[in-house]
């Protein structure tokens, strides 16, 4: 398969770029800024692509992109302020969460529109990456304002798509990653990004089993929103 990963030189996004070359895909990795994690991986089969995904304009080396993509997963993303410091109800500021909103989940959707004729071409699937927390059904904890309204953005905007786009032979699921240790935690959590990739792998290999659009945790739980 052709893979495309946002986000992919830290984290979540590094392990799946991992777990795909050793399964002997070919995978297109995007960084912001610095390729970090990435630079540690060697196989022919991995092309580096600068691509920020808050920015409005489309990057120029997109042309190294491959005619058909199978599988794009949008795991860029932020916390942005911490909630002591700034994602309380008092603290919040309004270009906070705009910040966060454009990067969680405007740039996704930048980049389903910048790639969507090579995914339509492939009957390629489409996994937004979210969080439990963007589900109202699972806050019984309030704060972190930004972070969560842009994870339920990215819900939303997700269904939507896997709507506009089942006409045309593209699938869509939105995952939760679970409570992972990464420098996004401060490496706290329940489990790691390798356990976290796997089974989010496991559901994107088993879309069929699910609505379009469902969101869907690491675990293979459906979670409701």
């Amino acid at each position: 398969m052709n893979i495309l990963v946002t986000g992919a030189n830290r984290g979540l996004g590094l392990a799946f770029t991992s777990h795909y070359l050793n399964q002997g895909h070919s995978v297109w990795a995007c960084y912001r800024s610095s390729p970090g994690g990435l630079n540690s991986l060697d196989s022919t089969r991995l092309t580096l692509l600068q691509w920020d995904v808050s920015q409005a304009t489309r990057p120029e080396n997109l042309s190294q992109l491959p005619d058909k993509i199978d599988l794009l997963i949008n795991n860029a993303g932020v916390y942005g302020p911490a909630k002591a410091m700034g994602q309380s109800l008092d603290a919040i500021k309004p270009e906070d969460m705009i910040s966060v909103f454009d990067i969680n989940c405007v740039g996704a959707l930048r980049i389903v529109q910048s790639v969507k004729n090579k995914i339509i071409s492939a009957g390629g699937i489409i996994a937004n990456i979210s969080s439990k927390m963007g589900s109202s059904a699972d806050n019984s904890s309030g704060g972190c304002y930004a972070y969560r309204a842009a994870k339920a953005a990215m819900v939303i905007v997700s269904k939507s798509m896997a709507m506009d786009l089942k006409p045309v032979g593209v699938q869509v699921i939105t995952l939760h990653p679970g409570w992972v240790r990464t420098d996004m935690t401060s490496h706290t959590g329940e489990i790691d990004a390798e356990t976290s990739v796997s089974g989010m792998c496991g559901v994107i290999e088993r879309i069929g089993e699910y609505e379009p659009g469902a969101f869907v945790g690491w675990d293979a739980e459906v979670i409701p929103y």
